[in-house]
């Protein structure tokens, strides 16, 4: 225009644009922007500015301070003029948020921090890779350093350095009386896997590799016993240190009653010393503390003294048997050979006449021989069983005499003694056996051992007994059972034996010998295998894995007819041997005993003994196998059973260096 003149700059470009007061808003809201301008820089103006300050006149005549000077507006495609030194416009950038550093500082901060996590990664995966694989290093088990080793020679390690560390016996301590279990006794062993197990090994962890390389790690062995085992080194122990209680009892020497007052004693007690004798082992104390405890007999002093007075009265003069116009005396030889006076479990002591054996001897004078019954047997005739039929009969009423003669013994009175007759019908039909398909051998097994030991007399005496024995289809037969408590009376003597790892002299020892020989005739039979326990070593005159220890009443022989047949046990003996054949039916053409080969082979340890009992052995390493039991029909295997792993222990071997 023309008459326009010259367009100033305002001091402030919106001073023309009112803004909204406090009572609609806090902030201002601006609209209606120039083109060109841009709302950013407003960025740092939230609030508008404060109101100015009415200047203080200058004081002692200073000259007032000088007015900001105006900022013209920028016009497009002109340069603005720089700022005074040291001002700042509204123009000028914001500040940064990273405090204003300059921008290649902030681009080099990033690169920074990378290389230091690379260098970091770098300081964990080189030394992380090189330890992998291996057991971390610094590890050590009691002392044994396997740190940096792969588990197959740190196993290596431990069975050549820490077994022989573990490797020391117990002494035991029994009221004072020492005795000494050694590890093998034990069933002590190293579990290398589970000692490993606890190790740090494979890609270890940030923290794994700074303590391997800063420290080291120590884990403690894991330490096995065999509870079964120790269980029978204890009850060895207990043979020589238990004092049983006596019950007062009274028996014959001849026809004079002698009399045994009752005793305390003491016996050990097993299961705690099982315990006590696992955590020595477990801290490698070397002594453990076990005690005894007493054992009172169940009998008086004042029963005694009477069972004594009956005793007497009871072989005085012979007892008379009477029935119909017949009788038979009972000498007092006989009587006192079959009288005896056992616990009532109150105090006394209460008189047991057997009167089966006494009648055995007697009951011809008064029943006819025709008469008495006769149970079913079987007898081999040519190498073939024939049946022996029964025969029903009548006899002396055994329970009613055996009760009359108790009677007369504890009160006294008339010593005839009428006796009644009975229906005695055989304990074994002949319809129960005929039919039980006893034909031919269906197994046999011999074993055979020196001569002219007292323990042969165990093993030929146990024979006898179960000779003859018909278990039928269904019935559990067991040994322990049958035979009962091996005892002088019933014709055994005292012979060695092994209980638990140790050689004693025990009643009946050596009979194990006749429980190996019927567990294999019954193994070859493929009858069930119900309870056996292996023997504690090996013998070269037993197979591996089928041998079985007999101990009354804790260790048993216990097998079960699984078939529909019958079972005739026959067993006989040599001087030498002792043979069991098994009659029956067939019910397979073979069975296989399927044996590994020998592993885990454990040495045995060497020494020395003064002791005027000492019995020197020449000692054989231990080892473990299994035995697999096969089943074979019309040339095909028809079924297994599972196999059967039998650990045997290491026996020392024994110097005696004691006089002869």
């Amino acid at each position: 225009m023309r008459n326009a003149g010259p367009i100033e700059s305002p001091t402030d470009p919106f001073a023309s644009v009112p803004l909204p007061t406090r009572g609609t808003s806090r902030k201002p809201k601006i609209e209606g922007l120039p083109p060109g301008v841009s709302r950013d820089i407003f960025g740092a103006h939230e609030q508008p500015p404060p109101e100015p300050r009415p200047q203080e006149p200058p004081k002692n005549g200073a000259m007032p301070p000088v007015a900001t000077t105006s900022q013209p507006w920028p016009v497009n495609g002109a340069d603005p003029e720089p700022p005074p030194f040291g001002m700042r416009t509204s123009l000028d950038r914001p500040p940064s948020l990273d405090g204003g550093e300059p921008p290649r500082k902030r681009r080099l901060l990033p690169g920074i921090a990378v290389l230091l996590l690379i260098a970091v990664a770098l300081a964990y995966l080189v030394p992380a890779v090189l330890m992998s694989d291996a057991v971390l290093r610094g590890t050590r088990v009691a002392g044994v350093d396997i740190g940096g080793l792969t588990v197959t020679q740190a196993a290596d390690k431990l069975r050549g350095e820490l077994a022989v560390k573990l490797n020391k016996p117990v002494v035991v301590d029994i009221g004072g009386r020492k005795d000494t279990i050694q590890p093998d006794e034990a069933g002590l062993e190293l579990d290398v896997v589970a000692t490993i197990g606890q190790a740090p090994s494979g890609f270890p962890s940030p923290v794994e590799v700074w303590r391997a390389l800063t420290a080291t790690t120590d884990i403690e062995p894991k330490v096995t016993v065999d509870a079964s085992q120790l269980t029978r080194t204890v009850e060895a122990m207990a043979e020589t240190v238990d004092r049983p209680p006596h019950e007062g009892r009274v028996v014959f020497k001849g026809l004079r009653p002698v009399a045994t007052q009752p005793r305390s004693g003491a016996l050990l007690d097993r299961s705690d010393a099982v315990r006590v004798i696992t955590d020595a082992f477990l801290r490698g104390s070397g002594t453990a503390i076990v005690s005894l405890q007493p054992a009172e007999p169940t009998t008086t002093a004042r029963a005694v003294q009477r069972a004594a007075a009956q005793a007497r009265r009871a072989v005085s003069a012979p007892i008379t048997l009477t029935i119909d116009g017949k009788q038979a005396q009972i000498a007092p030889a006989t009587i006192a050979a079959n009288l005896a006076f056992v616990p009532d479990g109150e105090g006394a002591l209460r008189p047991e006449f057997d009167a089966e054996a006494v009648l055995a001897t007697v009951e011809s004078s008064l029943v006819d021989a025709t008469q008495v019954p006769r149970d079913a047997t079987y007898q081999i005739v040519n190498g073939k069983p024939v049946l022996v039929p029964s025969r029903e009969g009548t006899g002396v009423n055994a329970k009613a005499l055996a009760r009359d003669v108790a009677r007369l013994v504890r009160n006294g009175g008339d010593r005839v003694v009428p006796v009644t007759l009975a229906d005695a019908p055989p304990e074994v039909t002949t319809e129960q056996v005929a039919d039980l398909g006893i034909k031919e051998t269906v197994s046999s097994f011999t074993t055979t051992f020196d001569c002219c030991q007292p323990r042969v007399t165990n093993i030929r005496r146990m024979a006898e007994q179960v000779d003859g024995v018909l278990v039928k289809p269904g019935e559990t037969f067991s040994l322990n059972e049958l035979v009962g408590e091996r005892t002088a009376e019933g014709g055994y003597v005292m012979a060695d034996q092994i209980v638990g790892g140790r050689l004693l002299t025990i009643m009946g020892g050596g009979a194990s010998q006749f429980a190996t020989a019927l567990y294999n005739a019954a193994y070859y039979a493929g009858y069930e295998d119900v309870e056996h326990t292996p023997m504690d070593y090996h013998s070269a005159r037993y197979p591996a894995g089928r041998d079985a220890a007999l101990l009354h009443p804790d260790l048993d022989l216990k097998w079960r007819n699984d078939s529909d047949h019958g079972v005739l046990i026959k067993a006989s003996s040599t001087a030498t041997s002792v043979s069991v054949v098994l009659w029956s039916t067939k019910r397979y053409d073979e069975i296989k005993a399927v044996e590994s080969d020998r592993r885990e082979f454990t040495p045995f340890r060497r020494e020395t003994s003064d002791s005027a009992t000492c019995r020197p052995t020449v000692g054989q390493q231990g080892f473990t196998v299994d035995v697999t039991r096969v089943f074979i029909r019309d040339g095909e295997e028809i079924k297994r059973d599972e196999k059967v792993t039998t650990k045997y222990r290491p026996q020392a071997q024994v110097v005696c260096t004691g006089a002869n």
